[in-house]
């Protein structure tokens, strides 16, 4: 069997800033910035203002009716200062470590905090990173306009957009969603029309398909040397399960084109065959009237409102 003539690509790995996790595994990120980090803070802030004025609100009414004569000054300065606590330790503590780094502020804007390896934190790293932030961020108890201005300059010099909790927490916050969209995919090529339309293309399985379908739409944005890593390995893997081997000199690229075009053409035609076999023995099954109502169905429930003879 013959496999696509490709040349093996080098190992050596193109040079800049990677994420490896635990397991050895170079992951792809995106990075959080200060722009979208802010954003996700003034939503907290503003959770964290409206707790603090209902928790206050509920102390104000309750303590005095449950303690009676015990509430004087030092215990309201005792009630403020727990429920301070608690608000800006204790609940962003929490919640960062029960979501795996996802605050209110975070989830609106599918920010996640991740350790440095990119595993999710623990209460260690959620606490560190509260207590740098209350003491020398937000709302900065030390200094609080100087250390402001570091902390965004932290930010904004950083390879990874890590504040100041970050560093000394060993964290930093990515994007969870990704805009990216489907690729430009290409079409049968017609050199080799001819030779797909003769392939045996049982041993694809759907897995396979679809690795191909994802290399192909995002080929572009693939650097150097996976990109021919990745061409060489599905095209490798492809011939491997396809008895006719392709022309000679097609390259991977092309060669896996060609499969999933012919592949993606006979799907289309077995459903078109599907779909007139049923038309004539059922016809107006599967289509929907203006009301949003099959054909078949509307049928069925006619015949069983029938009255009987």
């Amino acid at each position: 069997m013959t496999v696509p003539a490709v040349p093996r690509p080098p190992d050596a790995a193109p040079g800049g800033d990677r994420l490896v996790n635990g397991e050895a595994v170079e992951v792809d990120v995106r990075v959080a910035r200060l722009g979208s980090r802010a954003l996700a803070l003034l939503l907290d802030i503003g959770v964290q203002v409206v707790l603090v004025l209902f928790l206050v609100a509920v102390a104000l009414l309750a303590i005095p009716p449950i303690f009676g004569d015990l509430v004087d000054d030092a215990f309201v300065q005792t009630t403020f200062l727990v429920l301070t606590i608690g608000v800006f330790i204790a609940y962003p503590t929490l919640m960062e470590t029960l979501t795996n780094g996802r605050s209110l502020g975070k989830r609106a804007l599918g920010l996640r905090v991740v350790r440095e390896d990119g595993g999710p934190i623990r209460v260690r790293h959620a606490l560190t990173r509260t207590l740098v932030g209350v003491a020398v961020e937000w709302p900065g108890l030390i200094m609080p306009l100087i250390t402001w201005v570091v902390s965004m300059l932290t930010m904004l010099f950083s390879a990874r957009s890590r504040r100041l909790g970050d560093l000394a927490a060993g964290t930093f916050v990515v994007h969870e969603r990704s805009s990216a969209e489907w690729g430009w995919m290409p079409a049968m090529p017609p050199a080799l029309a001819g030779w797909a339309a003769t392939l045996d293309l049982s041993g694809i399985d759907d897995d396979l398909a679809l690795a191909t379908r994802h290399y192909l739409a995002r080929s572009k944005q693939i650097r150097q040397p996976y990109h021919r890593r990745f061409a060489y390995a599905l095209a490798e893997e492809m011939a491997a399960r396809i008895p006719q081997p392709p022309p000679p000199g097609t390259p991977p690229w092309l060669f896996l084109a060609a499969v999933l075009a012919e592949r993606r053409r006979r799907a289309a035609q077995h459903v078109y065959a599907s779909r007139e076999l049923t038309d004539r023995i059922w016809p107006g099954f599967g289509r929907l009237d203006r009301f949003g109502t099959s054909h078949a169905l509307r049928s069925v429930d006619a015949e069983q409102t029938q009255p009987l003879p």
